[in-house]
């Protein structure tokens, strides 16, 4: 089996060939064209390939991950209510966190 563990946006996700998952947003120049369009995550923390693994240092040197990007969009809302007693004091407000969903197409260590 060979999948990688790579990091994007602060965090950390385990791929295979095929994955689709959504990370945090990604820079696309422009929308329209960019469906499709090819990302490359070059900091790879762990490669496995079969039964040979390779831990970086931070990261793998020479490794990557391919992704082709599917779309971009927001997250469910989530809302934030701040109360406080006997002084009328409330506060509502919401927020809808952008992603990026990305298909895995091919690691490359």
């Amino acid at each position: 089996m060979k999948f990688a563990v790579i990091k994007t946006g602060g965090k950390q996700y385990r791929v295979a060939e095929g994955d689709v998952l959504k990370v945090e947003k990604l820079p696309i120049a422009d929308e329209s064209e960019a469906k499709g369009g090819k990302i490359v995550f070059d900091q790879v923390l762990l490669a496995v390939d079969g039964d040979k693994l390779t831990v970086g240092q931070p990261v793998v040197a020479k490794a990557k991950v391919e992704a082709e990007h599917l779309e971009t969009a927001k997250g469910d809302k989530v809302l934030v209510f701040k109360y406080k007693s006997k002084v009328r004091y409330r506060v509502k407000r919401g927020h809808r966190q952008t992603h990026t969903k990305v298909k895995i197409t091919k690691l490359d260590f």
